[in-house]
């Protein structure tokens, strides 16, 4: 979440489409756009998957004052969920995910407080001016006491999280990745994506604001890289950064789909970020004495590490950016994307299972307006889908955004998600803050699609015209008003269930249910991943035992897209069934026996490639059957 405060929720309901070639939402008649308000009695509408549990905020943070109480992003380990809060974290235990169970709540302010695990040590972001060395609240008072960077806590023991480490960066921490190291499992890299300017050196040395990306002494152009050693995390240390962003060039002027030029921000000289901009003067003067001033990327707001195949890619506002971290002490760019159609701002990114495929996000908004409404653009707020060839070099595809007109009482934007491990397919899950928890398919790049949701009504009653709020009402709802930011702030497949962080409500789990669009045999499928530690902006390589469900998913998916003629399939299945019947080497040789009968079918299908896939999944089941 980019913190844009309120500002945007008082623009967004004159945001139009500025083009006639803009898309437009479906009809209203969506069951997702008539939804009864409330905090926990809000409407719901669902389509292909159920709510299996809601667990209320802790009564630590059981408070909605501005962002200082929301929750934020989710990491996995084991059998506990690690929630982050602006203000601290929750661990909870989901042992059975139908009844979460709280095993601690830590008061830690941080600002965004984005979370990763790596076995017992826990990482947190933080960012702000408000963040104090000792987790405490009231502010600083003492430079020395200012902390901005990312916090190390033990949690062996999940009940008595212990701070271990603060690690201080000069632009502190929005959001970290982890990166392992490709060598030394007792080392991984944290890569550090920090949104404001370098602190002072007077505060921490080292420290210096600057224009010249290629300039080593900058600490604005690079991503901050911290080096832990898991059995010595208090000896945790900044190393030199990832200099990716020297040599780029500015995103250039927004050429369609734009977004309108707020009159009140352009005359207090913002722009579109909200950082004010710079005097011509200004520009002058700063290049006079330390050169030409980039107009490229200098942070990014996330970075998504695949460490299996040693890449990684940056979510860097005008910039989507592929990074090549075989070595993570020695970060090369391999590729960066410009766009000048549809991003705003890139905020978070994920791989397909195959690394073929990015998916980028904008947070049109910065995660607090009502972006989602019928009068806001599609073009802008959505996923863009990007192919990557074997060079990595960097193609724009297909475009995605919720397919429902949301109340100008939600904030609504694309946000974080995770892949949903279905065979043979490319499934993404995210959250939507009060647009809710949607899966989108992406398997084909050019063709983006809706397969699932779930979702509530917004938070705040609509407002009666020209009637305000009285002071009563306020007090009543516990200090809340309009304008309260909630919903998803991200959704994950988590070991056979959808966990979602919800920032104003709690936390909530899901699971898909079987539909013309998702069979059974892949939700059984997805079900067979099973992880013990999930980290989402550090994604791990998904692998499928040999399994009867596994191969039933690929021919469902030829059923459901007419891959292969009728006859065959419904051959096929016939067959499985019997071999399923027999065990040891009979089954085997059963199995055998289809998959030389299926290697027929490859040259006459409309679907020949996912008909071979199949037919070696049939093999490797058979191997495994003997």
């Amino acid at each position: 979440m980019r913190v844009v405060r309120n500002l945007f929720l008082l623009l967004a309901t004159c945001v139009a489409p500025t083009l006639a070639s803009a898309q437009t939402y479906p009809s209203k008649t969506d069951p997702r756009s008539t939804l009864k308000s409330g905090r926990f009695d809000a409407g719901v509408a669902a389509s292909n998957m159920r709510l299996v549990s809601f667990s209320k905020k802790p009564a630590q943070f059981d408070s909605a004052r501005g962002l200082t109480f929301v929750n934020s992003d989710l990491a996995f380990g084991t059998h506990y969920a690690y929630q982050a809060n602006f203000a601290g974290f929750t661990i909870w235990d989901i042992t059975d995910p139908a009844k979460p169970v709280v095993a601690s709540v830590v008061r830690c302010i941080t600002s965004q407080g984005d979370p990763s695990i790596v076995g017992n040590l826990l990482f947190i972001s933080a960012e702000g001016a408000g963040n104090r060395v000792d987790c405490g609240d009231g502010g600083v008072q003492d430079p020395k006491d200012h902390f901005a960077g990312v916090r190390i806590f033990d949690v062996t023991n999940p009940k008595a999280p212990k701070l271990v480490k603060n690690v201080q960066t000069c632009k502190g921490s929005h959001t970290h990745t982890v990166v392992p190291s490709p060598k030394d499992p007792n080392i991984v890299y944290i890569y550090v994506s920090g949104q404001q300017a370098a602190r002072p050196e007077t505060e921490l040395a080292g420290c210096r604001n600057g224009t010249d990306p290629a300039d080593p002494t900058n600490s604005m152009y690079q991503l901050d890289i911290i080096k832990v050693a898991l059995d010595q995390p208090e000896r945790a240390a900044v190393i030199p950064g990832a200099r990716i962003f020297t040599g780029l060039d500015g995103g250039g002027e927004c050429k369609q789909f734009c977004a309108p030029v707020d009159p009140r921000r352009a005359a207090a000289g913002r722009g579109r970020g909200g950082a004010p901009a710079p005097s011509n003067a200004a520009v002058a003067a700063t290049a006079a004495v330390e050169g030409p001033v980039s107009t490229g990327p200098r942070n990014c707001h996330d970075v998504t590490a695949y460490p299996s195949l040693g890449l990684l890619a940056a979510s860097c506002s005008t910039h989507s950016i592929v990074v090549d971290i075989s070595n993570p002490e020695k970060p090369v760019r391999l590729d960066a994307l410009t766009d000048t159609n549809n991003f705003q701002g890139r905020h978070t990114a994920a791989f397909s299972n195959d690394g073929k495929k990015l998916i980028q996000t904008d947070e049109w908004g910065g995660g607090t307006g009502p972006m989602c409404q019928a009068s806001s653009m599609i073009e802008l707020g959505g996923n863009t889908i990007i192919a990557l060839d074997a060079k990595k070099k960097q193609s724009q595809k297909a475009y995605f955004k919720l397919p429902s007109a949301q109340s100008a009482e939600e904030n609504c934007v694309s946000h974080n998600g995770g892949i949903i491990p279905v065979p043979g397919r490319d499934l993404y899950v995210q959250g939507w803050y009060q647009g809710g928890v949607d899966v989108m398919d992406f398997t084909d790049e050019n063709n983006a699609f809706e397969i699932a949701y779930f979702d509530r009504g917004s938070i705040d009653p609509p407002a009666a015209v020209d009637v305000p709020i009285p002071p009563s009402a306020v007090e009543a709802g516990g200090g809340r008003g309009r304008g309260t930011i909630g919903g998803s702030w991200g959704a994950y497949y988590w070991n056979g269930y959808i966990y979602s962080s919800e920032l104003d409500r709690g936390l909530d789990v899901y699971e898909l249910t079987p539909s013309a669009q998702l069979s059974a045999n892949e939700i059984a499928a997805a079900k067979l991943v099973v992880f013990t530690q999930y980290n989402p902006q550090s994604q791990p390589r998904i692998t499928w035992p040999a399994a009867f469900v596994v191969v039933r998913s690929y021919l469902d998916q030829l059923v459901r897209g007419n891959g292969l003629a009728p006859d065959r399939t419904g051959a096929i299945s016939a067959a499985l069934d019997a071999a399923e019947m027999k065990s040891g080497a009979a089954r085997a040789a059963a199995l055998n026996a289809i998959a030389r009968q299926v290697d027929g079918d490859v040259k006459s299908a409309r679907d020949g490639a996912r008909v071979r896939t199949m037919a070696g999944e049939i093999r490797r089941l058979a191997a495994a059957s003997k």
